[in-house]
């Protein structure tokens, strides 16, 4: 059953003074994650009443692994595009497709930003898929 309300539901594990700080730290992580993300004010709010100031770090960095622990417009913009592949024949198990095919796919066909992806070579202009580059 899908929780309604996350926050409700965290903030008395979070207040609770018998769970370590590791556990309320993988608390707000969860939280995070289950939002794509919160607001940087929230998040701030969130440590200082918990009181995990020297460990907020373990959350903060998350960023650098491409998880939205901010949330915001900006960061929502830098996401890869995806392909529609609803016309695409599919495995009975299949759910998706991740987001590397589409890379690969760009790379092949000399799609990619070179803003994004600054050190993918681009292929020859007479170059037509046949060999290797």
């Amino acid at each position: 059953q899908k929780v309604k309300d996350s926050m409700r539901v965290l903030l008395p594990v979070l207040l609770n003074k018998s769970h370590e700080s590791y556990d309320k730290i993988r608390a707000i992580l969860l939280y995070i994650f289950s939002t794509n993300g919160t607001t940087q004010e929230n998040l701030e709010k969130l440590i200082q009443n918990v009181q995990i100031e020297s460990d907020s770090d373990m959350i903060r960095n998350w960023k650098y692994l491409d998880v939205p622990v901010i949330s915001s417009f900006a960061a929502q913009q830098h996401k890869y595009p995806r392909r529609n592949r609803s016309s695409e024949e599919t495995f009975q198990l299949s759910r998706w497709t991740p987001v590397i095919k589409d890379v690969m796919e760009d790379a092949i066909e000399n799609k990619l930003d070179s803003k994004d992806w600054p050190y993918c070579s681009r292929c020859p202009p007479t170059w037509n898929g046949s060999g290797a580059v």
